[in-house]
């Protein structure tokens, strides 16, 4: 019965087809679990070609999960996954070769210099005695380590330990980059200069997934934001949908002019939850998170008018990315 039914899992994720073929990477209806543990549950997302996609959600949220099926390293799962066309469950060793894959914790020899562990790498990428040569010279100028090629690993900064996993993930020229948690335990000048590069893989052509538990990561760099939360998708969009399409309280500042009075009455409107004075001139109108907001400005654009406010400032301010981060995953800490 178990050899019938791994048959037609077979058919089926062979049969399947991409829905659009401009995505290259996408998960359809996956799930997995660890004994009575639902770690993925009907996960479904989609990836272009050549976008970054930052996947973020709290730690034990799915992510390291997800990846680690999309390069063939969790093989029982349900659903499909797909990769250029091609599902992985059929397709695993081709799939790999378009996949470079930097994980949270690389398993680098430390007594090793730089040159000698990635030209063990490259050789398991399959890559020739010549091609390595050159190949483990350009990643290192493209990373800037090369004034560390015959140094050994041990001696290596947390920057460039994590410049180093890069520089294997790079060597056999992958379509595709996946990053789980590239950033962890980096200081502030070696996050900036990691996320240039990664800036500057996309625009190579690399499509790129990238992992994180923190907003601050993805957020300046990502084309599209996935949001999981115990094993589910909450929210998917580029930085600027999930801003505008979930409304979070959304606020008005209105600024009049020094030593004139706020005006009044605001806060008899429907659709006003409270009004804020944060300086003598400056108030803050929280709306409602199901109001009509233009309804709302007209209204009291109508009011400010009425009173002969002298308006020095009138602006909507939508909710943060963190915002409505905190709102999908429920305040979890980041």
């Amino acid at each position: 019965m178990a050899l019938n039914g791994k048959k037609e899992i077979n058919t089926t994720r062979q049969n399947n087809k991409l829905s659009n073929r401009d995505t290259l990477i996408e998960f359809r209806n996956v799930s997995k679990k660890y004994k009575m543990l639902l770690a993925l549950d009907n996960v479904s997302f989609a990836i272009q070609k050549g976008d970054i996609f930052g996947y973020i959600g709290p730690n034990g949220a799915g992510k390291t999960t997800t990846i680690k099926i999309l390069v063939g390293l969790i093989k029982d799962y349900k659903g499909d996954v797909y990769v250029n066309g091609k599902s992985i469950y059929n397709n695993l060793k081709e799939v790999k070769n378009l996949i470079g894959y930097h994980p949270q914790e690389a398993g680098f020899q430390e007594w090793r210099t730089v040159d000698h562990s990635l030209k063990t790498f490259g050789r398991l990428s399959g890559l020739s005695s010549n091609h390595l040569e050159n190949r483990i010279q350009e990643v290192l100028n493209l990373l800037n380590l090369s004034d560390v090629r015959y140094k050994k690993i041990t001696y290596l900064s947390g920057g460039m330990f994590q410049k180093l996993r890069l520089c294997q993930a790079l060597l056999h020229e992958p379509e595709i980059l996946v990053l789980d948690e590239p950033l962890s335990g980096l200081d502030p000048t070696s996050r900036f200069q990691f996320k240039n590069i990664i800036k500057q893989l996309s625009k190579s052509g690399i499509t790129i997934l990238f992992s994180s538990h923190i907003l601050s990561d993805v957020q300046n760099i990502a084309d599209k934001i996935g949001i999981l939360n115990q094993g589910q998708i909450m929210k998917i969009g580029t930085p600027e949908d999930l801003q505008s399409s979930f409304h979070i309280g959304n606020i008005i500042q209105i600024e009049v002019a020094e030593n004139t009075p706020l005006c009044e009455g605001l806060d008899d409107l429907m659709d006003v939850e409270y009004i804020e004075k944060i300086r003598s001139n400056i108030q803050l109108i929280h709306l409602k998170s199901d109001t009509d907001v233009d309804s709302i400005i007209f209204q009291i654009l109508n009011k400010l008018a009425k009173q002969k406010c002298r308006i020095r400032n009138f602006n909507l301010v939508k909710p943060s990315l963190e915002d409505v981060y905190l709102k999908y995953v429920g305040g979890g800490t980041f």
